[in-house]
């Protein structure tokens, strides 16, 4: 055996460095990996000494990328060459649009833990209209409010918590929480700002999708980023422009529903769920045991699952915990629990969007955002007396929001709030189910991703208790598998005791 490190991420002032001392170097460039992967299949020598060559003949790795990438529709090539980009002052409506690619990383910038400035995107669509003056006057009162909020809720907090505000420790924590509160307030037009690292293949995508958009913010950048890898890896982003598909598909879709729907096309309910669970896989508990034992013996699936039919309630929670016994924290419970689905149809917050979202495993679609839907509300600003206040900001928004409406749609979301809900249509598996419950019910996750993915949990355990019996937030671990096993696993000792009291 033998294991060679081929590459690594490398900031670019490294490289331009190495170039400045040694001159202009052609391999210096992701496509050389990919191209010498990509002759694996085809090329009896070492793999180390085919990327000496893919090094050596920059040109002709090119001209290869491109022959394998375009000629022949192997487009997995393209997903050895990685990108690491910063990419800063784009709107966190953009944001989305950004995060919508799901074999991509993200770090952004979090409203929760840095004191927001003045710093907005003003979308093209409305810069030198009269709408402009309305939208700039909007945000600034807005912001102010974020402002008036954040003081107000900081004493609230530092009393309420008394005994925590006691150590300067814990100074940062507490105003995290007054700040991810007064930030409900604030615009979609807000600045922020993201490292994302990314492959060639899901680049060439992002590329066209936003070539397709129809917002300019989008366009502008999905051009800057072409701009940054234009030139360092031109033979493997080729369909980058814009498409019909990506430019048409859902205009012809809104066209269609609006003939289908009716009148129920534009309808908002006053009186809706914010979590439902409206579709799941039938018999679940039978599904996942009979996968366990599928995948544990010689046996086909449908013997295991004749079987699994006939045994009775206990001999069917053994199966799942012999599944469980050796878990500890960090695990995740077994792939065979991802024939298990459920979907769910939530409204929230773009707050809280903002962290499901994270979950780019899970299938999420959305909506846009609709004032109709009604506002999230933070109950600290409701202690503090402050709801007239925001709600006050909140219909003056809205007034906004239906001026530009009338004339701009495509610009009128950046003057929604935090607080302005979606709908959401999310597909999860148990095993990501699993997941968000492990770290979004987890008393240290912000209280509005807590309450939908509790209450996401609850809807679930109705239909599939068996499946979901070791579900819950990473800090009720130890004490979840307790009530199952009548012992604490090894490792629940490293979660901190009492997390559930540290915030109410």
């Amino acid at each position: 055996m033998k294991v060679i490190l081929a590459g690594y991420n490398m900031d670019i002032a490294v490289l331009q460095d190495i170039q400045d001392k040694g001159g202009k170097r052609e391999d210096l460039t992701p496509e050389v990996i990919s191209a010498a992967y990509a002759r694996i299949s085809r090329d009896p020598r070492p793999i180390n000494e085919i990327r000496k060559s893919a090094r050596e003949e920059v040109e002709k790795s090119r001209r290869s990328n491109a022959t394998i990438i375009f000629k022949m529709g192997h487009h997995s090539v393209a997903e050895h060459a990685v990108f690491n980009l910063d990419i800063l002052g784009i709107s966190r409506y953009v944001m989305e649009e950004l995060e919508k690619f799901r074999l991509c990383s993200y770090t952004e910038k979090s409203q929760r833990y840095i004191t927001l400035d003045n710093d907005f995107v003003t979308p093209k669509e409305i810069i030198g209209t009269p709408l402009e003056k309305i939208f700039t006057d909007m945000i600034a009162e807005q912001n102010q409010a974020y402002f008036a909020l954040y003081e107000k809720l900081k004493v609230h907090v530092f009393s309420k918590h008394a005994e925590l505000a006691s150590d300067p420790k814990n100074h940062n924590l507490l105003e995290g929480w007054a700040k991810e509160d007064a930030r409900y307030i604030t615009s979609l037009a807000t600045e922020s700002q993201v490292g994302e690292t990314i492959n060639a293949r899901n680049f060439e995508l992002l590329l066209r999708r936003f070539a397709s958009h129809p917002l300019s913010e989008v366009r502008d950048l999905g051009k800057a980023l072409f701009e940054q890898i234009s030139e360092v890896a031109p033979s493997i982003v080729l369909f980058h422009e814009s498409n019909d598909f990506d430019k048409n598909t859902f205009n012809q879709l809104k066209k269609i529903a609006g003939e289908v729907l009716g009148e129920h096309s534009n309808s908002v309910s006053g009186n809706f769920q914010e979590v439902k669970l409206v579709e799941y896989t039938q018999n679940a508990d039978a599904i996942a045991a009979a996968s366990l034992l599928h995948v544990a013996s010689n046996c086909s699936y449908e013997q295991c699952r004749a079987v699994v039919d006939k045994l009775s309630a206990p001999e069917l929670k053994k199966i799942f915990m012999s599944a469980w016994k050796n878990m500890q924290l960090y695990d995740s419970v077994p792939r065979e629990f991802e024939y298990i689905d459920l979907t769910y149809n939530l409204v929230l917050s773009s707050a809280c969007f903002g962290q499901l979202k994270r979950h780019r495993m899970s299938t999420i679609t959305a909506q846009g955002y609709d004032p109709k839907l009604g506002n999230t509300i933070p109950s600290a600003i409701k202690e503090i007396g402050m709801e007239p206040f925001f709600m006050e900001i909140v219909e003056k928004t809205n007034k906004v929001y239906e001026a530009i409406n009338k004339e701009i749609s495509i610009a009128a979301p950046y003057i929604l709030t935090n607080s302005h809900r979606k709908r959401v249509l999310i597909k999860v598996n148990a095993r990501e189910l699993y997941h968000i419950s492990r770290l979004r019910e987890d008393a240290h996750a912000q209280w509005d991703i807590q309450n939908i993915s509790r209450a996401m949990t609850l809807e679930a355990k109705k239909v599939m208790p068996g499946v979901l019996g070791l579900i819950g937030g990473k800090d009720c671990y130890g004490e979840i598998y307790k009530n199952l096993f009548g012992h604490m696993p090894k490792v629940a000792q490293a979660v901190l005791p009492g997390a559930r009291k540290i915030k109410s």
